[in-house]
């Protein structure tokens, strides 16, 4: 079992979830900046569009800067021989490890037997994290994956990821179907760390799914046993998630328009700048004015727009 950089990280370890449109290299990069957690993941990015002529595209999800390491490149697929070729990329990329999607529910991807759906097809999982571990060489490689694919099913099937020599499983407390419509259930994630010490193994195992603060994400991986805590939507318009600092409405306005400004920097022309709107919403809510300011943000069209509309709201 290779364990790489998770075995000198500090318990709990909080990493940051790879979330598409959201954690790309900018972000990570205000992140790394102003909270960075234990361990960052990448976007996910498609194992099959790594390995056809589409790969030039594809390969922007995959910059990062040194700040941001230890970093994971996380993949999805349903081809093994994909997985080989791309964990030999992920090395020759300089990351630091390598994980598996196998809990992604949106519809492209389970109808591409990707993601949550591998949950049904164990042997094909294993046989993707076997490929993985092949072309890996001194990666360490995870998975993230969810309770099921329709009901909970991780008593039959955490056993087989186990059975794979996984450096860490990242749960997400809620089966695929649920998508993210209930709470998750920690209880069930706390029922992974049983499972994992009734097989004596190693594996660290982190829990996942609506952590409010970095307060309630250590809370929780004590009360549960856990290894460590991913954050996911908590992140949003918080690059301070990691340290529990509570900055000043103009502290995240200027932020926000530094973040915008490394977006366009980094993607001009390559990614459409309407990605960073999303950012706008979380940034910019709990004050006076604030819907006001992000109507117009919604508007905007590049970073000096967005400067001058912070800057005219008397706010920044």
């Amino acid at each position: 079992m290779t364990f790489g950089f998770w075995k000198t990280l500090k318990k709990p370890i909080m990493a940051l979830a790879p979330m598409a449109n959201v954690t790309d290299a900018a972000f990570r990069s205000i992140i790394a900046k102003y909270g960075k957690p234990d361990v960052m993941y990448t976007e996910f990015v498609s194992a099959d569009g790594l390995v056809s002529i589409g790969k030039e595209v594809l390969l922007l999800d995959l910059k990062f800067d040194k700040s941001e390491k230890p970093i994971v490149a996380q993949f999805f697929g349903a081809t093994p021989e994909h997985f080989y070729q791309i964990a030999l990329l992920a090395q020759e990329l300089g990351f630091d490890g390598i994980d598996i999607n196998m809990g992604c529910p949106d519809r492209a991807v389970l109808r591409q037997g990707a993601g949550a759906s591998l949950i049904e097809v164990p042997e094909l999982a294993k046989k993707i994290i076997s490929e993985t571990k092949r072309g890996a060489g001194s990666l360490p490689v995870s998975v993230k994956t969810r309770l099921g694919l329709k009901r909970n099913t991780l008593k039959s099937w955490l056993p087989h990821l186990l059975d794979m020599e996984l450096a860490a499983i990242i749960i997400h407390g809620r089966t695929a179907k649920e998508l993210s419509l209930v709470p998750a259930d920690w209880d069930a994630i706390g029922e992974a760390v049983k499972i994992r010490d009734g097989y004596s193994k190693e594996t660290l195992i982190l829990g996942n799914g609506d952590v409010k603060d970095l307060t309630d994400a250590e809370s929780k991986a004590k009360k549960y046993g856990l290894d460590g805590v991913m954050v996911g939507r908590g992140i949003f318009g918080n690059p301070w998630f990691f340290t529990g600092h509570i900055p000043t409405t103009e502290k995240k306005l200027r932020v926000m328009v530094e973040h915008t400004r490394l977006f366009e920097k980094l993607f001009s022309g390559k990614k459409n700048f309407d990605v960073m709107k999303k950012h706008y919403k979380a940034y910019v809510n709990g004050f006076d004015g604030a819907k006001e300011l992000r109507i117009k943000l919604m508007a905007a069209k590049n970073a000096d727009e967005v400067e001058k509309i912070v800057k005219n709201s008397g706010l920044y």
